[in-house]
């Protein structure tokens, strides 16, 4: 059972977030095994008995489970069916000395991911150990993919350099680091998700999942088996989102809309980061930042008994309200050239010119549908061929006509600002997001 131990091995990568319990009545065994993963792994605990397992079982979740089917007082094979009837969400790996047929079909029955034959090397182990966890990591992910791509959502940057938008990013990075849960608010459009996942990204989370729930999509009848998991027919959990997202960020979009029901188990949820999938006898303990969103008057929802207090108390530990478009007009042009690319390669047509009139002209339209209005008119034009008429502008331009007609659209804009900065060139920068000297710079090409 001799091997090298190199904390920086080819097996490290894909064992290092994982939490593991080896299961074993044999001192040195427990101890090899512990030896040859703590390097390796995020956490390793011992149990020395089936009965000390499950009472570490109870305490915290574990994603792999290492036990010894000889053991005292009750096989290991017997344990991992008892525990499956409880509600038991890790993969396993059996240890055994026997690799006759019938262990082998017991093993597959009782939901046994993988064995390993005494006596084993390090090597063998460690093996074992990541091909169980590469198994179980490209499960939930491709559930969580496929569910992803069933919802079409959909995947952005968060651009713009609008003092608005500046101001967001700056609390994004401040927040990222902590585990606080943030509550996002603002009109439809706006990007509350594009905000919530770049929050994700900046986190120590970012290699983990970020799960979205829509929580006016999902049906009473469905609730919580597709939140909490449930324990199926033969035993096996079924895991929820909650699990599937467990050490990343859960996303909850459109929390007004949440029903009664689940408002009451998400309360618990929040309050002990565990969860009880139905069917279930055990708890499980979960590791999430949680996330929300609303482009509705939570306030107002609380006061008329539609939302629960103590809730809402819960979620707005910090809010982050995302700006409408119209208050930042200057992201338009951005935002607009980007939208386009998009559609003349995703739709393989032609992209159309953004000339300055256009450009204007989306600049002065309030955009009641914020971002998301600006993109669906982008991509309806794509498909159309041109512009509705209300954003038509003049003949097709390109190359350097193209680049002085955008000047010429932010020189009106700047001019525009500083008309009702009553020429207060200070004011003027800070309402545009940008230097006093660049509008000194600026005023000074103009005058030239």
């Amino acid at each position: 059972m001799k091997g090298p131990i190199n904390a920086s091995d080819e097996y490290s990568a894909p064992l290092s977030g994982a939490s593991i319990l080896v299961i074993d009545d044999e001192p040195g065994m427990r101890n090899f095994l512990k030896k040859i993963l703590e390097p390796r792994v995020k956490r390793v605990e011992q149990a020395a008995s089936a009965n000390e397992a499950s009472r570490r079982l109870d305490e915290t979740h574990f994603d792999l489970v290492i036990v010894d089917n000889i053991m005292p007082g009750m096989s290991g094979l017997d344990w991992v069916t008892e525990q499956q009837r409880l509600g038991f969400f890790a993969d396993t790996i059996l240890m055994t000395a026997y690799a006759d047929l019938e262990t082998a079909i017991a093993a597959l029955r009782a939901g046994v991911s993988d064995f390993v034959l005494k006596p084993f090397r390090a090597n063998q182990i460690l093996g074992a150990v990541a091909r169980t966890l590469d198994r179980k990591y490209l499960r939930r992910d491709n559930t969580l993919l496929r569910r992803e791509l069933l919802s079409d959502v959909g995947y952005g940057q968060l651009l713009g350099k609008s003092e608005a938008l500046s101001a967001v990013r700056a609390l994004l990075h401040k927040l990222a680091p902590l585990p606080t849960p943030v509550l996002f608010t603002g009109a439809s459009g706006t990007g509350k998700e594009l905000a919530a996942r770049h929050l994700h990204k900046l986190s120590d989370r970012a290699e983990k999942p970020f799960v979205t729930v829509n929580c006016a999509a999902i049906s009473l009848d469905r609730i919580a088996a597709e939140l909490f998991g449930v324990v199926e027919e033969n035993d096996r959990l079924r895991p929820g989102l909650l699990l599937l997202a467990d050490g990343g960020t859960l996303f909850l979009d459109e929390v007004a809309q949440m029903p009664e029901q689940l408002q009451v188990a998400l309360l618990r949820v929040l309050e002990d980061q565990r969860v009880r999938p139905v069917g279930a006898e055990r708890e499980l303990m979960l590791n999430l930042r949680f996330l929300f969103a609303t482009n509705a008057d939570l306030e107002q929802a609380v006061a008329d008994g539609r939302f629960r207090a103590d809730l809402y108390h819960r979620i707005n530990v910090f809010e982050i309200s995302m700006p409408p478009l119209r208050d930042r007009s200057e992201d338009i042009v951005e935002l607009a050239a980007l939208f386009m690319d998009q559609f003349a390669v995703t739709l393989g047509m032609p992209g159309l010119d953004l000339d300055a009139e256009t450009l204007l002209k989306m600049r002065r339209y309030d955009w009641p549908g914020n971002v998301r209005e600006l993109k669906n008119l982008i991509e309806r034009s794509v498909i159309l061929g041109a512009f509705p008429e209300g954003f038509t502008g003049g003949a097709a331009i390109s190359g350097t006509q193209a680049i002085e007609n955008l000047d010429m659209v932010t020189q009106r804009h700047i001019l525009h600002v500083l008309d009702l900065c009553d020429g207060n060139r200070a004011e003027a920068a800070r309402r545009l997001g940008v230097s006093r000297k660049t509008i000194d710079r600026k005023v000074a090409s103009w005058e030239a």
